[in-house]
């Protein structure tokens, strides 16, 4: 040992010895080895080809589009936890993380095969069931992309339809009710009418037009979401004496931070869709940035004269529904179509807003507003704006597919999720009981808080006039 230590010892002394050319050399050495070496392995086999290249672009840009968009998780629970209050914080992020999950496996064993089973009918698929099979001929996708990446895709999606209810639903729901829920949904509900649409179903047949999802995915959310509140009844509190009473979130600083990674997310949600790379990508990033941002503005303004104020909320959601909006038809509208899109977005979400409060209609978040509403609205904005078939062409076919599609995509989902919350309701018990409501559902629910040692809103009101209003205004149905 002592020699070889010795032998070593001699050879770094060489080294300061040694020219620093021939040094440099060694590493230049290796690199060029290596290289002739894969270069002769590389003989034998098969050479690339254009085509390769571009399966292998399509593949990358479509993984790094589901990630843009299963990051958009993190954005709907920053923002519902920011508009909802505090002590429900935590319950709101838990449904928000577990939902993404929940997804996964839903989607993974029977959702991804009704929706894009190649053995189908008109209604919905069959066939590779558990995605056990890795051949593209067993799915309706395209051929070049393998199986997992377009799999990792779609459910990226399916659990967006879940993640706005979550927000509709907020602090009032019972958490393993929501949990159910999200597997019917994400299972079968969104699978089937995406079917419809995107895996070869008759409303693709008929014409109907929907590139990323403003009836697949934000209706399709929106309407089990309406359908939910309406069911699930208001707040404690929210409506009094027949005037609605602001119930404010805790937090705009990480609503605001989750409007803006949305905001980021959509660019995987939208040029995504197109499942290659191609021109129409950034034709697409550039439509969907025209439509938010006009959305965002209109909501700025529309706000500031309708109450007087420029209402951060109002923002976020315009923003948001001027996303919705161009959704359906951003890879076939004009530049000047997207804003106008956004701009419309951005006036109806506010007034929308309205609408369901007049109705008693509860929602924390404005999900109903952004997401149903605003995508319809965009799904309706494609028969009118779309270059190629619009109304604005003097072609009316496809704005008329467009209201069957909406029609028949809401339809479904009423009936389905209101037959599924019914019997929810009748069994499990869809709400907290009145005290866990006015506690809040953090420590109801979870036994936890999301801001130990602070005082919270039901610390301030509990014994007072505030709490006396709440009770007279306890649903009396659970």
């Amino acid at each position: 040992m002592k020699r070889i230590a010795r032998k070593s010892g001699e050879l770094v002394g060489l080294l300061p010895k040694i020219n620093p050319v021939w040094l440099a050399c060694v590493p230049l050495s290796a690199i060029i080895f290596v290289v002739w070496n894969a270069a002769a392995q590389a003989q034998d086999a098969k050479p690339l080809t254009p085509e390769d290249v571009q399966n292998a672009l399509n593949t990358i840009w479509v993984l790094i589009a589901a990630i843009l968009v299963i990051f958009m998780n993190a954005g709907f629970a920053m923002l519902e936890t920011g508009f909802c209050r505090q002590k429900n914080a935590v319950n709101v992020l838990a449904k928000n993380l577990i939902v993404f999950a929940l997804s996964t496996i839903s989607f993974w064993a029977i959702g991804f095969s009704l929706m894009f089973g190649s053995v189908s009918n008109e209604f919905f698929g069959t066939g590779g069931w558990f995605l056990s099979s890795s051949d593209p001929a067993t799915y309706a996708m395209p051929k070049y992309l393998p199986t997992s990446v377009f799999f990792l895709f779609q459910v990226a999606f399916a659990g967006t339809a879940a993640t706005i209810v979550s927000g509709a639903v907020a602090e009032r729901i019972k958490f393993v009710d929501f949990l159910v829920f999200s597997l019917i949904i994400v299972g079968i509900m969104y699978p089937i009418t995406g079917h419809w649409v995107w895996g070869g179903g008759w409303l693709a047949d008929l014409g109907f037009k929907d590139f990323a999802g403003s009836t697949v995915v934000h209706s399709v959310g929106g309407w089990s979401a309406l359908t939910g509140a309406a069911i699930l009844g208001p707040r404690m509190g929210k409506y009094i004496n027949g005037r609605t009473s602001a119930l404010p979130g805790h937090n705009m600083s990480i609503a605001t931070l989750g409007c803006l990674i949305l905001w980021i997310g959509w660019f995987g949600f939208n040029p995504g869709s197109a499942l290659a790379v191609n021109e129409t990508v950034p034709y697409i990033a550039v439509t969907t940035n025209l439509a938010g941002a006009a959305g965002g503005i209109a909501a700025t303004f529309t706000a500031w004269a309708k109450d007087g104020k420029p209402d951060l909320s109002m923002i976020i959601n315009g923003i948001l529904a001027g996303l919705v909006a161009v959704t359906a038809g951003c890879d076939g509208v004009s530049y000047w179509s997207a804003a106008i899109i956004g701009l419309i977005a951005g006036v109806v979400v506010v007034y929308s807003v309205s609408f369901f409060d007049n109705l008693k209609i509860d929602d924390p978040v404005g999900a109903t507003s952004v997401h149903l509403v605003c995508g319809v609205l965009g799904t309706l904005a494609v028969g009118i704006f779309n270059k190629d078939a619009g109304l604005i062409t003097g072609q009316f076919q496809l704005f008329i597919n467009q209201i069957i599609g909406i029609v028949a995509v809401g339809a479904f989902t009423v009936i389905v999720s209101g037959i599924v919350w019914r019997i929810l309701k009748a069994t499990l018990g869809i709400r907290v009981t009145p005290e866990e409501e006015m506690e809040g559902l953090d420590v109801g629910e979870h036994g936890m808080e999301a801001y130990s040692g602070f005082v919270k809103e039901s610390d301030i009101v509990a014994g007072g006039h505030y709490a006396s209003s709440v009770d007279m205004e306890t649903p009396s149905t659970r």
